[in-house]
């Protein structure tokens, strides 16, 4: 899921929200041919690897965009657990479970990303924890019903499609070989959720105004995910001209909400947004305005959910210990062998 984030990705193109600008500093002479070369490799489209040179900002803005983007993975899997022993079938249960398991699969991916930059997934969720680092705000708010489980399928899983496809084709090889097998499976995550609210919708009554509820309270804050407006996000502009962001936040907002409407229209379901109206000389959907005051309520901390989710993480940490340990005795004990060896 999930992301960005960001995007998104959440305020880049990974669903993870913006932080204070990275600033590109100025070059000794002695690194002028590494950049240079890196500027060609940018211009040519030839992935930067982990061994090539890159510029401390790039490698910064890469740390903070893929860890948010693993923390999203792995936070997002704790509102939909909330509803693994209380799916209405076996075959629904086996299914989300199956879900929530890509989910970690996702972050494994995305913290091993991370690591080709040198950076510790100790260290990384050390950050989380001390709050220095964020995850995707959409995570934040709390499953109330089943139908909640069908939306964030159908729209957070949406946006994060939406989010993450660019990701594919971005400046960063290890990063961008990761998101091939995310966004594919991110896309039988979408088709899941939209599975579900389609049996809600058809349903009865109840199960109809169960699916507009849901998507009711799950719209803007899904449309919150990929970031704030384009002239508030601060990132952007560096991130894209690096290549680590391909699209902007508002152009990828208005594909969500042009990709969604027909199919809420499909399933019977309204849009809550008294402004939405198509516009026809744009050929695109006008929207209403979205309440950043909330988003940034969420990603300071404010949100419905932050303080269970951080301390769910916290618990994780803290429990795994013993794990870590042994892990980190073994590891020692083999290099003690081989040494004497």
């Amino acid at each position: 899921m999930h992301t960005n984030a960001t995007s998104a990705t959440e305020g880049d193109a990974s669903k993870m929200p913006e932080q204070a600008p990275e600033q590109a500093p100025e070059h000794s002479p002695e690194q002028a041919p590494e950049q240079a070369r890196f500027e060609r490799q940018l211009d040519q489209g030839i992935p930067i690897e982990s061994a090539d040179w890159m510029p401390a900002a790039y490698r910064k803005t890469l740390i903070r965009q893929i860890s948010q983007h693993a923390h999203s993975e792995i936070v997002g899997m704790l509102p939909e657990g909330n509803w693994l022993t209380r799916a209405p079938t076996l075959e629904r249960k086996s299914i989300l479970l199956a879900k929530v398991q890509d989910e970690a699969g996702h972050g494994l991916y995305l913290y091993s990303a991370a690591e080709t930059l040198g950076v510790t997934r100790d260290a990384m969720t050390l950050d989380l924890l001390a709050r220095r680092a964020k995850y995707s705000s959409i995570f934040n708010y709390p499953t109330l019903s089943w139908a909640d489980i069908g939306a964030i399928g159908w729209l957070v899983d949406g946006a994060a499609i939406i989010n993450q496809i660019p990701l594919c084709h971005c400046s960063y090889g290890p990063y961008a070989r990761a998101m091939v097998r995310i966004c594919k499976e991110e896309s039988f995550h979408q088709r899941q959720g939209f599975a579900i609210m389609t049996v809600l919708a058809r349903g009865t009554r109840e199960q109809q105004d169960m699916a507009q509820d849901a998507l009711n309270r799950w719209w803007w804050p899904v449309l919150m995910m990929f970031g704030p407006p384009d002239h508030e996000s601060t990132n952007s502009d560096q991130s894209m001209r690096w290549g680590i962001k391909l699209h902007s936040n508002d152009e990828l907002r208005q594909r969500m909400v042009d990709q969604t409407v027909p199919q809420a229209q499909f399933l019977g379901l309204s849009i809550p947004d008294e402004q939405l109206a198509w516009n026809e000389a744009r050929g695109r959907y006008d929207y209403g305005a979205i309440d950043w005051d909330e988003f940034r309520r969420v990603v300071n901390g404010d949100g419905p959910c932050n303080q269970e989710r951080l301390a769910a993480r916290q618990r994780a940490w803290d429990e795994g210990a013993w794990v870590r340990e042994a892990l980190e005795a073994h590891a020692q004990k083999q290099a003690t062998a081989v040494a004497a060896a």
